[in-house]
């Protein structure tokens, strides 16, 4: 590349499927192809679960870790989808949480075929977690939450425990905590070569959210969902931000302009 070309950072999101979600907190398979919405209990959510992974010029980085579901021979199915695009698993260098429902964060680790142990997904990696949303998932908690996924990350020595509201990790990559859609979720920006990514996980889950200004009742604070995504939109438009839609089944990246 000659010096005035831009060489963007590549992401790809590592989709897992669509679900629909209702009061129940249950994720259930939905074939966007041939089922109808309306065949599922009232209130149900068409929802894509989709982590994503950003490679910068040092750093694999992968942005939550889906449900952590494996496929029939025991392997992690994020582990599948990162090799079905050329990445191998322990090749990851960084992996940023934005909070620890268990669709974001079922896949930090996975247990073994018999399910009698579990192990780190990404040995080689150090994971950024906010502390407080750590100590809330495996105390007082609540049915998103699914603690036995996450317990093996307290006596892992590659966890940089976040605890302040924001912060830069390693240059590059910025965080903030929200409160939003959870207690105490986060985002986070990651900036290469004037280009920014940014990932507003559950705040910032679909682009029609973006365009609407709507409550919605599963936040912990919807009207504070509602209206940052009002200001980062604002903010992407002026700055040119990429957008990444964890929950969106048709727009996954997004450029604003």
């Amino acid at each position: 590349a000659t010096l005035n070309q831009t060489i963007f950072m590549q992401i790809i999101p590592l989709s897992e499927g669509s679900f629909t979600i209702d009061q129940s907190k249950v994720f259930v398979p939905f074939n966007t192809q041939t089922e109808a919405l309306q065949s599922r209990p009232v209130g149900s959510l068409l929802v894509e679960i989709q982590p994503f992974v950003v490679v910068t010029k040092k750093d694999i980085i992968l942005i939550d870790t889906g449900l952590g579901y494996t496929n029939p021979a025991g392997q992690l199915q994020l582990h599948e989808n990162l090799e079905k695009a050329g990445i191998k698993p322990a090749s990851v260098t960084k992996v940023l949480m934005s909070h620890l429902h268990k669709d974001h964060a079922g896949g930090t680790t996975f247990s073994n075929i018999d399910n009698t142990a579990r192990y780190i997904s990404f040995p080689y990696a150090t994971y950024y977690i906010q502390k407080r949303e750590f100590e809330f998932a495996t105390g007082i908690g609540s049915a998103s939450y699914i603690p036995s996924d996450i317990l093996p990350l307290q006596d892992f020595s590659k966890v940089v425990w976040l605890d302040s509201d924001e912060g830069e990790i390693d240059g590059g990559i910025k965080f903030q905590v929200t409160g939003a859609h959870s207690k105490f979720h986060q985002v986070f920006w990651i900036t290469e070569d004037n280009q920014t990514v940014f990932f507003g996980g559950d705040d910032a889950p679909q682009l029609q959210q973006m365009k609407s200004r709507f409550v919605a009742k599963y936040d912990y604070d919807g009207k504070k969902c509602m209206e940052l995504r009002h200001a980062w939109l604002e903010k992407a438009k002026q700055e040119g931000w990429t957008f990444l839609f964890y929950h969106d089944i048709k727009t996954p990246i997004w450029a604003a302009h």
